[in-house]
């Protein structure tokens, strides 16, 4: 079959969902298909731009290019999803998170303050539970992603995982004495907690790895800290550096606001590397079992200082959690075979 990813692009931006249709697509191909991914620019502000993102989408001639080039569609984010074919099937890796459950947070208070973010926020709403319960088979990439849909639009989907990018290729080594922190540098991302839990510790070092918009707001508070030569920012970096450093680390620190999967978390098992998250994290704080392959601990400096004095002093347990968190990977099923099996049969 023809079978086409319908996603969304914000422009140079690459991150877990950008890999996630490629390796989609290659999993496609690698099962005798062909495959193409089919995407739109998108802007999350302001909500004019939404909105056109979601009539775009809407169009005629949108509609009739998709259903007369492919024989079937894989929907994964807003608005692609909004797409028509008589042959589709929802996985979806989110949705308008702003609208939903980041609504009237600090991520987002300037569209809760707004008429326009009302009017936006009631329309996504509206559209999302009208033609999400049009699609007779629904996945998400996760139990946290299913919740949200169930929570807000009435509407069931079953969580199917996959494969973190680089899957066949981590490995472990003895722990040095750092805590790995990899992960777009933004508010969502938390590093902040982390760097702040580092200034109430003498002798331990963090090496953040990432890019993004808040790089100058933490390198100020490095600064700030007198942490300079104990936390490392580095920016962007090769796929042999992330797998060494996940190898060499002693834990992995990953503790973002509500997250909707995060590969993290299952590349530091594969690592046979503890996580440190915390209860607020969505789906980390899910997958990660507490005091047996990682802690789920309070989102504040203090609990997570705490976890990282104790990794210091325990180092023998520390290496036994690491491999209890490669052991539960491994009985979880999660393959391209398990997830094109399952997109396949849903499609047919």
């Amino acid at each position: 079959m023809r079978i086409a990813i319908a996603t969304v692009q914000v422009p140079f931006c690459k991150g877990g969902a950008e890999m996630h249709a490629e390796r989609l697509q290659s999993a496609f191909e690698d099962h005798g298909h062909q495959s193409d991914i089919l995407t739109l620019p998108f802007s999350f502000s302001p909500p004019k731009a939404v909105h056109q993102s979601i009539d775009l989408w809407q169009t005629d001639e949108v509609q009739q290019l998709i259903s007369s080039s492919c024989d079937a569609i894989v929907a994964l984010r807003f608005p692609a999803y909004l797409v028509q074919h008589p042959r589709r099937v929802l996985w979806l890796l989110h949705q308008h998170r702003a609208v939903y459950d980041l609504w009237n947070t600090a991520y987002t208070q300037n569209l809760s303050r707004s008429s326009e973010g009302y009017v936006l926020r009631q329309r996504i709403q509206t559209l999302d539970t009208q033609e999400l319960n049009r699609y007779r088979h629904r996945f998400s990439n996760s139990t946290t992603v299913t919740e949200r849909l169930y929570q807000f639009n009435g509407i069931t989907s079953e969580p199917l995982y996959h494969p973190p990018p680089l899957a066949g290729r981590y490995y472990n080594q003895p722990a040095k004495p750092f805590i790995f922190c990899p992960s777009r540098l933004e508010d969502l991302k938390r590093q902040t907690l982390l760097i702040k839990a580092i200034a109430q510790l003498p002798k331990v070092f963090v090496i953040l790895a990432g890019e993004g918009g808040n790089r100058q707001y933490l390198e100020t508070q490095i600064k700030e800290l007198g942490l300079q030569d104990r936390v490392c920012l580095l920016g962007h970096i090769s796929q042999s550096e992330l797998l060494a450093f996940y190898a060499n680390c002693t834990a992995v620190f990953y503790a973002p606001y509500d997250e909707d999967f995060g590969y993290v978390t299952l590349e530091a098992m594969l690592s046979r590397k503890p996580v440190i998250t915390c209860s607020d994290s969505g789906e980390p704080a899910r997958i990660v079992q507490h005091q047996q392959t990682g802690w789920v601990c309070e989102p504040t400096p203090h609990a997570i200082a705490e976890v990282i004095d104790w990794c210091w002093l325990n180092a023998d347990q520390v290496q036994e959690m690491g491999m209890a968190g490669w052991e539960y990977y491994q009985s979880l099923n999660i393959s391209w075979e398990n997830v094109v099996h399952r997109l396949l049969a849903a499609i047919e």
